[in-house]
């Protein structure tokens, strides 16, 4: 049976691509084969006639298995906006149906783990009447949640944490990554966060001055998440 979990994050830039990115290496390392999927995004670019966003490309080349771009993002928008209303600017809609359609393929294939990165926070629109957060109870997914560590984390991580749970969604675990350099009382917060999050910590990645590195990973322990 093939395992996926729904990466959220407490805001938009918090790191959610590289910990989904972390997540999949650390799950390869394992021994797990792995699939990365982008159902919806925006500030994508043409490459080889195909709008293409950063985050998804990222998640396909940190995938076990070759497959075609379309699978890993079905929704691509160009403009750099929320993409409920970079759809409507191209005069699409965004269904959950699709989304699910796109799931259903990946999880067709000789996979074991599918990391499924969302967009923003847990509550991003993605038509006038749903949020991508519905596809995600409607999957019944287990959700990871990353937490950027900056000022309001602790309120935004929290928060978070009492809508994904009212959804009836069970939290596999949570990431804290720092975001930013220059925040006062790190460990205080981070105390306070471990304190009061009910779930696996299963990694802390510290400030990488911007840069990504191929030992990400090492920051990530995947165990918690065989249960």
């Amino acid at each position: 049976m093939v395992k996926t979990f729904f990466v959220t994050g407490t805001d938009t830039e918090v790191g959610k691509t590289l910990v989904t990115q972390a997540l999949m290496q650390a799950a390869v390392e394992s021994g797990r084969k792995v699939l990365g999927y982008k159902p919806v995004a925006s500030g994508c670019v043409l490459l080889d006639g195909e709008l293409k966003n950063s985050d998804a490309l990222t998640l396909q080349a940190s995938s076990s298995i070759s497959l075609p771009y379309a699978m890993h993002n079905p929704y691509a928008f160009a403009p750099a906006i929320a993409p409920h209303i970079a759809a409507a600017q191209a005069n699409e809609s965004i269904s959950l149906g699709r989304v699910s359609d796109g799931l259903a393929r990946l999880k067709a294939t000789a996979v074991d783990w599918i990391f499924v990165e969302g967009a923003g926070g847990w509550r991003l629109p993605i038509n006038e009447r749903q949020y991508l957060s519905d596809w995600a109870k409607v999957e019944h997914l287990p959700v990871i949640l990353v937490v950027g560590a900056r000022l309001g984390c602790i309120n935004h991580a929290l928060l978070t944490l009492e809508a994904i749970r009212h959804d009836g969604l069970v939290v596999a675990g949570w990431v804290l990554n720092h975001i930013d350099p220059q925040m006062n009382e790190v460990q205080a917060n981070v105390e306070a966060l471990k304190l009061r999050i009910n779930a696996p910590l299963l990694g802390e990645i510290p400030w990488l001055g911007g840069e990504v590195t191929e030992s990400v990973h090492n920051f990530i322990d995947v165990s918690p998440l065989l249960k």
